[in-house]
């Protein structure tokens, strides 16, 4: 179990209470990661640093975050540069494609997690950040790729 001792007074709380007030979209990603993929072990809004993972798998080094639309594109790539800097892997989605294409945002997800299983060992740790960050890699929802705004994720494809 992990333990918060550097973490500053009232962290589980407000995990606590973050928990308790998941979105429609965060509840539904919940239950279907938990049984889509029951050989990782899953927490939610767990403290990190200053912030609260929506998901986290620890042995995976991945945080699944739910977007709605009151995130902020700077604060969210400040999060993300803190996070990807104590190692972790990012993967967003939105919250209507949680709702609306939930097999689709699954399929994006197994995707991730095996690009990290088929990893040669050669690529893991740091190595493995260049090798990923060199490919052809969608952009996250939640940051523009064009002045038109964020891509939506498309039906059937993860």
């Amino acid at each position: 179990m992990r333990v918060y001792e550097n973490q500053p007074a009232g962290t589980v709380d407000r995990a606590r209470t973050l928990r308790r007030a998941s979105t429609d979209a965060e509840k539904a990603m919940w239950r279907a990661m938990r049984s889509a993929f029951p050989q990782h072990k899953w927490r939610r809004q767990v403290p990190i640093g200053p912030y609260y993972a929506d998901f986290l798998c620890f042995g995976e080094k991945l945080i699944v975050e739910i977007d709605g639309g009151q995130h902020s594109v700077e604060a969210d790539a400040v999060r993300t540069r803190f996070l990807e800097s104590e190692g972790y892997r990012i993967i967003r989605f939105w919250n209507n494609d949680v709702l609306q294409n939930l097999e689709g945002v699954l399929s994006r997800l197994s995707l991730s997690l095996r690009e990290r299983e088929e990893a040669p060992k050669a690529w893991k740790g740091e190595c493995e950040k260049s090798a990923i960050a060199s490919r052809d890699i969608a952009p996250s929802p939640s940051h523009r790729a064009a002045p038109g705004g964020p891509l939506p994720l498309p039906k059937g494809e993860g």
